[in-house]
Formats: structure tokens, sequence, C-alpha cells
């Protein structure tokens, strides 16, 4: 599997407990198989190391953009990590999730509605590097600095994904209360 994980430096012995405990699949190195995101996203002098990762011998847990996704990652962001696997493979939980569950763990928004809002967008998948073993299978290829950003690009798309967020929120209030 092809990785790529952007930084502020080169990333040739990547550490797992260097972090956030709190991101979507908990503590963990985060890459994505996306090449096209990674450089879409990065910003100016960034770095972006690529890695590949041999499965072989592996737990690997795949999350689809579901209920069992939103769970899970509702208990990491409250440091409950309760899923042992070596890697896990899910969709990248919008920039509003943090916001969102705010909004949730204060009891405005009931947990469907929350997915409903979490569902807005593209879908871009990230990988969690959990343990030894599997940062052991993770090799590093190489990096390169990013001299040039796309913000005409990476700005249409938070407008445009600021637009339909704010169209799912008023449909929900219009529904029902929160």
């Amino acid at each position: 599997m092809r990785l790529y994980h952007t930084s502020d430096r080169e990333i040739v012995n990547p550490d797992i407990h260097y972090g956030r405990k709190n991101a979507d699949f908990g503590w963990g190195f985060y890459l994505t198989p996306d090449r096209d995101f990674t450089y879409r996203w990065a910003r100016k002098d960034a770095v972006v190391n690529e890695y590949e990762l041999d499965e072989d011998g592996l737990d690997i847990h795949t999350f689809a953009r579901d209920a069992k996704w939103f769970d899970y990652i509702y208990n990491n962001r409250r440091i409950k990590d309760g899923l042992s696997a070596d890697v896990i493979v899910g969709p990248i939980a919008n920039d509003t999730l943090f916001d969102t569950l705010g909004i949730l763990s204060s009891g405005l928004i009931r947990p469907e509605n929350a997915l409903r809002l979490l569902m807005v967008g593209p879908e871009y998948t990230q990988v969690a590097i959990k343990t030894e073993k599997a940062a052991a299978n993770l090799h590093f290829i190489g990096s390169e600095r990013i001299e040039r950003m796309d913000d005409a690009t990476l700005r249409a798309e938070q407008e445009a994904y600021q637009a339909a967020f704010a169209q799912k929120l008023e449909e929900i209030t219009e529904k029902e209360s929160l």
C-alpha cells in the first residue's frame, strides 16, 4: 500500500506515539493513500513523505463512512480507543467534526444528526499506523518539499463544503429540533 504523510520535515522513522491521542482513530501515525489529496492540502514549505506499507501479517481494520465509523471516532475524541488493530483505514472526518461533536457533547444535537452532518462533503481516506509491528512494516521511500500550492482549488473546495454543510444543518433544524 503506497501512503503519504505531510509534515514540516522529512520523517524517515515515524513515531506512532507522537501526536494527538484524540484524533479520529486514536493515537497513531496518520497517512493517506490519496496522493492528490496530500498535495492539494499541503501548505507551502511542507514536506510530503512517501511510504510503502507491507500489509503481510498485520491486523487491518477498515471502516466505511457509517454509524460504526461515527461511534468509533466519537469515542476516540473522548480518548476511548476500543479497537485493537495494527492499522485502521477509513474516512477522514471533516474539519467540522470537532465542532459537531462539541455541539453533540453539550446535548444540543442528537448523534444521528451529527452523523448526517459528517456525511456532507467529499470523502477522503486516512490510514492510522497504530502499533510498533505496523510501524516496522512501513518503509520510507522519499520526500518532496512543496514549493507552490493551488490556493484557488483549495478555497473553492472549502467554500463548496461550507455551503453544503450550512444547507444540511438548515434541513435538519427545519425538520426537527437538533
